[in-house]
């Protein structure tokens, strides 16, 4: 999908804030309501928007202690690494996950009430597993997501 400076524009502002209005989208790129509609609508399509997300409050929900769990796996197979990417789909506690290059195969960002929940969820998500060979866990003392999108296409005329 070849995009434009109105459709970066758009991705910027829904990225900042994925509830503005149509209306306000509009105004602020300079275009129709209609027309800020549409290229929504076709952004969608193309899924260059995957989705849209609330940014809930971890301590709202009981989330005491966020963590990133660095995991090693003993071997690696496509039936090994797909296992253990549907085994952490599976996990409430697991936030987000990265399949990593390098030294560590994946890391693991996790929401978990206390550090008992955290030590508990370690040995039985992942060190109990025959496919992990090694964890590194550091805690995070603080979240913030970045609302600004670094584009690196040039957008066409």
């Amino acid at each position: 999908m070849d995009l434009d400076r109105i459709d970066f524009a758009l991705l910027r502002l829904l990225r900042k804030n994925a509830r503005m209005p149509n209306k306000a989208l509009a105004e602020r790129v300079g275009i129709a309501p209609s027309t800020a509609l549409e290229r929504v609508r076709r952004l969608r399509e193309a899924r260059a928007i995957e989705g849209y997300h609330a940014e809930i409050a971890p301590a709202a929900v009981g989330i005491g202690l966020q963590a990133l769990v660095a995991v090693r796996l003993a071997r690696h197979s496509r039936e090994l690494v797909d296992g253990f990417h549907d085994h952490l789909l599976r996990l409430p506690e697991v936030l987000a996950f990265y399949h990593l290059a390098g030294a560590d195969d994946f890391l693991v960002h996790v929401g978990v009430r206390d550090a008992e929940h955290l030590r508990d969820f370690a040995l039985t998500a992942f060190t109990e597993r025959p496919e992990v060979a090694h964890i590194e866990t550091r805690l995070i003392f603080e979240f913030r997501r970045n609302p600004e999108l670094p584009v690196y296409r040039r957008a066409e005329a």
